[in-house]
């Protein structure tokens, strides 16, 4: 069996590596790209994408794979597929109004907070994301043309990739020390490079899109007026006609899982991938997370 080489240049290195036996390039398409239409058609690509051991800390996969087959999809399916995925845990999510959150976070560029949304497995997600994923754009081809969007990113962990052999502690199953190359194996460096990284404008990992939602007033609360009568985690509330959970609903249980040493959701090990080479943001952030926010079209 014998490959051309151009082709692997038209779909881009970031595609090769999982195209590189006979079963990935029936699914990849020789004369076409994947032809994918459900989210459930996307988590049967699983043993495609993920071909190590888990999908644990691993979500810049899922999102390769659907930047990969982007010029082949309509710019809402492009958004559709992105929901189909937790980006903290790399679990496959079937979204729904429940499990979209809206969150406020730092933009990459420094130029203040954007207010999106994002699909999770459980709510433990939702304070790693507070902690470690910022927000960057990507411009990215089509079926209708260039469209930008605005994606979850991280620090690339393969700058210290000796941090993947170091010893933690895994609070699950009676607690036990572990690694992230045995816990996260879909983490391999090659370089310096995180193997299969799709990379934002300013050079951050993708591992998840932040979707869109209506960009608050500048100095405007965002909580609605049913939470004024105290936080209440898994309630769905609706903010200018989405419905979604609101993060702040989650500011004490984030707070009593890291005194218990994140015991729940995905542990440490999400963040102590995120750790390795986290996000500084060089620009001073509005000290509100409700001012400075950039525009944003309806979800």
């Amino acid at each position: 069996l014998t490959f051309d080489l151009s082709y692997f240049n038209t779909f881009g290195m970031k595609s090769a590596y999982f195209c590189l036996n006979i079963l990935s390039l029936i699914s990849c398409g020789v004369e076409g790209r994947w032809s994918g239409k459900t989210v459930q058609d996307l988590h049967a690509e699983y043993s495609n994408i993920f071909k190590y051991g888990n999908r644990n800390a691993a979500s810049h996969l899922w999102s390769s794979f659907i930047l990969d087959n982007a010029p082949e999809m309509k710019p809402e399916e492009v958004e559709m597929f992105f929901s189909g995925f937790c980006a903290v845990s790399g679990s496959p999510v079937r979204p729904s109004d429940y499990n979209r959150y809206m969150l406020t976070l730092p933009l990459v560029s420094g130029e203040g907070l954007r207010t999106g949304a994002m699909h999770y497995c459980c709510w433990p997600c939702v304070c790693d994301t507070q902690d470690f994923i910022r927000v960057d754009t990507l411009t990215v081809q089509t079926l209708s043309g260039p469209n930008q969007f605005h994606f979850a990113v991280v620090g690339n962990p393969c700058e210290n990739e000796a941090a993947l052999n170091k010893p933690f502690f895994q609070p699950f199953y009676g607690g036990r020390d572990t690694t992230l190359a045995n816990e996260a194996r879909e983490v391999r460096c090659v370089d310096g490079e995180l193997i299969g990284a799709t990379l934002s404008d300013h050079g951050y990992i993708i591992i998840s899109m932040f979707f869109d939602l209506p960009q608050p007033e500048v100095g405007k609360d965002l909580v609605s007026a049913d939470q004024e009568d105290g936080m209440q985690p898994g309630r769905v509330t609706q903010y200018l006609g989405v419905s979604v959970q609101h993060e702040k609903e989650y500011a004490g249980w984030c707070e009593d899982r890291a005194k218990n040493g994140y015991n729940s959701g995905m542990g440490e090990i999400f963040r102590k991938v995120a750790e390795i080479s986290p996000i500084e943001i060089k620009s001073q952030i509005s000290s509100s997370p409700y001012e400075a926010n950039s525009s944003g079209s309806d979800l």
